[in-house]
């Protein structure tokens, strides 16, 4: 499937390329400053930014398209946790994809760029055989998500467990 990109009032496309192991660092910053409720601290960002450049490796699980900043950096990012589920009869490949971060730099907004990212990452995860994806979206990006026919399921409430902290944290 084929998702249009254009940037709205500009009729021109920008084009994201398929990050790599040295895009994380970036993608990494992107998450922390733009979708986590709370920055990481630069001891996390360094663990994270490692974990994301070995998932990005090929054979890893993570795939990511970014959108190149004209000054250096990333404009925008879309990465996606690639792993297998049971298969059913609506996700008959047993592939799943789970949206992670869709990031825009302020600076760049209203251009399309997170429209594009999440377009050519879907179109990479499709050709991978994925067949069900996940994501969580803040009312904001819900229109977007919507558009690459994303629904809701009200079936479904997020809930999250995390570890008893021993030592001050995991990690």
């Amino acid at each position: 499937m084929t998702y249009s990109t254009d940037v709205p009032g500009t009729g021109t496309r920008p084009v994201p390329r398929v990050a790599t192991a040295d895009d994380a660092a970036e993608i990494t910053r992107l998450r922390s400053q733009l979708v986590l409720s709370e920055p990481l601290d630069e001891e996390w960002l360094v663990i994270c930014r490692d974990q994301l450049a070995h998932r990005l490796q090929p054979g890893g699980d993570a795939r990511a398209c970014v959108v190149d900043a004209p000054g250096g950096g990333l404009a925008a990012c879309a990465l996606a946790l690639v792993h297998p589920v049971l298969s059913a009869p609506k996700y008959p490949k047993g592939l799943a994809a789970r949206i992670h971060v869709v990031a825009t730099e302020p600076a760049h907004r209203r251009r399309g760029l997170a429209r594009a990212s999440v377009s050519a990452l879907l179109e990479a995860l499709e050709r991978e055989g994925v067949t069900l994806y996940e994501l969580h979206a803040s009312k904001e990006a819900a229109p977007l998500y919507a558009e690459f026919g994303f629904a809701r399921d009200p079936a479904l409430m997020r809930m999250t467990r995390l570890p008893q902290a021993r030592d001050g944290g995991a990690r």
